[in-house]
């Protein structure tokens, strides 16, 4: 692995902390580029309370000269500004588990005498620290002409037709000036109203994200192994933000309920350039990257917090109760979109490092433009029969 990251904090903490090994040298990496990601993750239909009082912004004091990657580990912070109204403050116990939450199951585990413990690392504001790191990485990315974006493809039972949306070119723009990051002006609507429906209902809505890398080369990840498979490895780290229950690359369920001559995507020559007919696979064939782009879906259940109280078990008395409410919000989905395109970037680029070597932006393009412009004489098949031998006693 070349990216190399960890990050620390709790949620009501002073603040959260990151560190980054293995970013090339003489990137472009700047404070302004990462701070819009992590402002979009602030914004959207559907945020709660803590959104009103954080207004992040990331701090670089490490392996970023003159806005200049040294080569040299990256050491990101962002300062939690609701700490001011919890560093003195006599903190209530919190003795019952919300259903959905790691509340429960983290108390159990790591023998916990409140369940607020489980709560402050578990919590998605561990995600605005993620958010930065993925952002150096999209931004070194960018550099390479490798661009990610991500829209809310879903929420609730309104949905897009993702076979319209992937080749918009005003696709970036629809989704900046949506509230609900969905680049279909007419879904939107219903989509805010779903959401303000269930908080007038004291309810909470999950949905769908889906991300696009574009210009990405053919041939990163690999099938020798389960685990240099790049999409099962995008698919975990899409599984590790919070409140993830699935994800699909490319059209893969609807691919299921299909015929494989309809699924595969189809190969043609085209003045000694092979390309593809469809695209149905999202971008992956045995784990690895066939230079189309990489379609990726993530599907979030509903918030845990919920303004209406729900079953669970007081922890303390041991008694059946009801939960109480915990600042939170109606749908995270609209602003959690930097975060997965985040979670992507890192993962392509560690990829992409692991594919062409080289510690500076220098030799990381040289190598990546031969990659990208690979043709059908690339290819030196002998075309001529041959056995299978093993040398076994």
């Amino acid at each position: 692995m070349r990216i190399k990251y960890l990050t620390a904090g709790e949620s009501h903490g002073p603040e959260l902390n990151a560190i980054i090994e293995g970013i090339p040298s003489n990137f472009e990496i700047s404070k302004e580029f990462i701070d819009n990601f992590l402002e979009r993750r602030q914004k959207g239909s559907g945020s709660g309370g803590r959104m009103n009082i954080e207004k992040d912004a990331v701090s670089i004091s490490s392996g970023v000269v003159n806005n200049k990657s040294t080569g040299g580990p990256i050491a990101l912070k962002i300062i939690n500004k609701d700490w001011k109204n919890w560093q003195s403050k006599e903190i209530e116990p919190f003795n019952v588990p919300r259903p959905g939450h790691a509340d429960l199951v983290g108390t159990l585990k790591y023998k916990h005498t409140d369940i607020r413990h489980s709560l402050e690392r578990a919590s998605a504001r561990e995600t605005a620290i993620r958010t930065a790191v993925g952002a150096v990485c999209s931004q070194v990315l960018h550099s390479l002409n490798i661009n990610i974006m991500g829209f809310v493809s879903s929420i609730g039972t309104i949905s897009i037709d993702l076979n319209q949306i992937l080749n918009d070119e005003e696709l970036r723009n629809k989704v900046i000036n949506s509230n609900v990051s969905c680049p279909d002006e007419s879904i939107s609507t219903q989509m805010e109203e779903a959401i303000k429906e269930a908080r007038k209902n004291k309810d909470t809505l999950g949905g769908a994200i889906t991300c696009i890398a574009d210009n990405f080369p053919p041939g990163c990840g690999s099938y020798v192994h389960f685990d240099r498979k790049l999409d099962a490895k995008i698919a975990s780290s899409m599984m590790s933000v919070q409140s993830v229950k699935a994800v699909e690359i490319g059209n893969g369920v609807e691919s299921s309920k299909s015929f494989g001559t309809k699924v595969q995507d189809q190969i043609e020559l085209e003045n000694k350039s092979l390309k593809r007919i469809s695209n149905n696979l999202g971008g992956f064939e045995g784990g690895m990257t066939t230079g189309e782009k990489i379609v990726i879906t993530s599907f979030l259940k509903p918030i845990s917090t919920t303004l209406t109280p729900i079953k669970s078990v007081d922890l303390a008395s041991k008694k059946e109760t009801k939960t109480e409410y915990e600042r939170s919000d109606t749908c995270a989905v609209p602003r959690a979109v930097p975060i997965f395109e985040s979670v992507l970037a890192i993962d392509l680029l560690n990829a992409l490092l692991i594919k062409t070597g080289g510690d500076s932006k220098q030799e990381i393009s040289e190598r990546l433009t031969k990659l990208r412009e690979y043709s059908i004489d690339d290819f030196n098949l002998a075309n001529e029969t041959w056995q299978m031998n093993y040398e076994i006693e």
